[in-house]
């Protein structure tokens, strides 16, 4: 289910950015991104992400990320360890899976972050989780 679909949206403020791969919504403490259909996410994409992060949230921000996976798509993982080291933007990170491929491929990129990814089963989990980090309250 999209983010923009899900109740949680009608009741929260959010911008949307729409990319040429993907949409992400951006709420106060965390952003969320539903990648486009048989996109690969590279290195290049990504900084384009970040930088809109930047100017949204400020340069200082900390905040979490939540991947509705509704599509089929792939990604570099190595990605997670070099927005780490560059960045240092995210504090945590929840993937949302829909199918037995994506708990694998969260699996292999679970294994290059530093932070915490949870892989959840629907939307209403990474949501919970994420409004329950210490880091925010």
């Amino acid at each position: 289910m999209t983010f923009e679909n899900y109740s949680y949206s009608k009741t929260i403020d959010y911008k949307t950015l729409k990319m040429p791969f993907g949409t992400y919504y951006l709420c106060e403490k965390f952003f969320i991104g539903e990648l486009n259909e048989g996109i690969h996410f590279d290195w290049k994409k990504t900084e384009l992400v970040v930088q809109k992060l930047i100017e949204h949230y400020g340069e200082k921000a900390k905040i979490g990320f939540i991947s509705n996976r509704i599509n089929h798509y792939s990604i570099d993982p190595s990605n997670w360890t070099k927005i780490e080291e560059k960045y240092n933007l995210i504090i945590a990170s929840a993937i949302v899976m829909y199918n037995n491929s994506t708990y694998m491929n969260a699996s292999i990129e679970k294994q290059f972050a530093k932070r915490s990814i949870k892989r959840c089963m629907s939307l209403q989990e990474a949501l919970d989780w994420m409004l329950s980090l210490k880091e925010f309250h």
